[in-house]
C-alpha cells in the first residue's frame, strides 16, 4: 500500500477542485415544470430521478486510455455511486506525458445545459471527430488551469477535462489539449 504525503496547499486545491465539480453538478439540474426529469438506466421512468448509464470508470478500456496517452493505473474515481440514480460518473487519470490530468465525465445533462450554466464561460464550438463539441472553462478557475470539452451523446454528454497541476509551468493551451484528448477518446465513446 502506498501512502501519499500531500502538502496543505495541494489538499486545499484538491478540495476546491471537488467543490467546483459539485458546483457544476448543482448548477446543471434540469427540471420540467418544477419536477426533476425522469429516466432510469434503461430509459424508463423512475421515481423522479434519472441516472447516467455509461461509466467511464468501468467502460473505458485500457486501450482507449492508452490511445489518449493517460496511465490506466493512475485512475482516480471522482464520483461513481455504487447504486441508485446519479447525474454524473467521473474518473480521472494522470497524463503520461505532461504535468496534468485528464478527467472523463458522463452525464445526462446536455451542452445546452452547460451553455445556460452561469458558472461557465468562454464557450467555443469545436469539431471532435463527427461530433459537434463545445469547449468552456469554469469562471472560478482564475488561473485557467482547466478546460472542458463536451461531446453530445444520446444520453446527454461526455465531458473531457484537462487540469494542469498547480505549481507546474503551463506550456500548452488547456482547451487545445482537452480537444486533442477528446478527439482520441471519441471513437471509444457511445453515440
Amino acid at each position: 500500500m502506498r501512502t501519499a504525503i500531500v502538502s496543505p496547499k495541494v489538499a486545499v486545491r484538491t478540495v476546491l477542485a471537488g467543490v467546483a465539480v459539485v458546483g457544476l453538478v448543482v448548477g446543471c439540474s434540469p427540471t420540467e415544470e418544477g419536477t426533476p426529469t425522469t429516466n432510469g438506466a434503461n430509459g424508463s421512468p423512475t421515481n423522479g430521478e434519472r441516472t447516467v448509464t455509461f461509466n467511464p470508470c468501468k467502460d473505458l478500456s485500457d486501450e482507449a486510455l492508452r490511445a489518449t496517452r493517460v496511465d490506466p493505473a493512475s485512475k482516480s474515481v471522482v464520483t461513481d455511486p455504487a447504486s441508485g440514480p446519479t447525474a454524473w460518473r467521473i474518473c480521472k487519470w494522470d497524463a503520461a506525458n505532461g504535468p496534468y490530468f485528464v478527467t472523463v465525465s458522463s452525464t445526462y445533462f446536455t451542452q445546452a445545459d452547460s451553455r445556460k450554466n452561469d458558472k461557465l464561460t468562454g464557450f467555443r464550438d469545436v469539431q471532435i471527430g463527427p461530433r459537434a463539441g463545445l469547449t468552456y472553462q469554469d469562471k472560478s478557475d482564475e488561473e485557467k488551469l482547466r478546460c472542458y470539452v463536451s461531446l453530445p451523446t444520446a444520453e446527454g454528454m461526455f465531458e473531457v477535462t484537462v487540469g494542469w497541476r498547480y505549481g507546474e509551468p503551463v506550456t500548452r493551451d488547456r482547451c487545445e489539449l482537452a480537444a486533442e484528448h477528446a478527439t482520441q477518446l471519441e471513437p471509444y465513446l457511445p453515440k
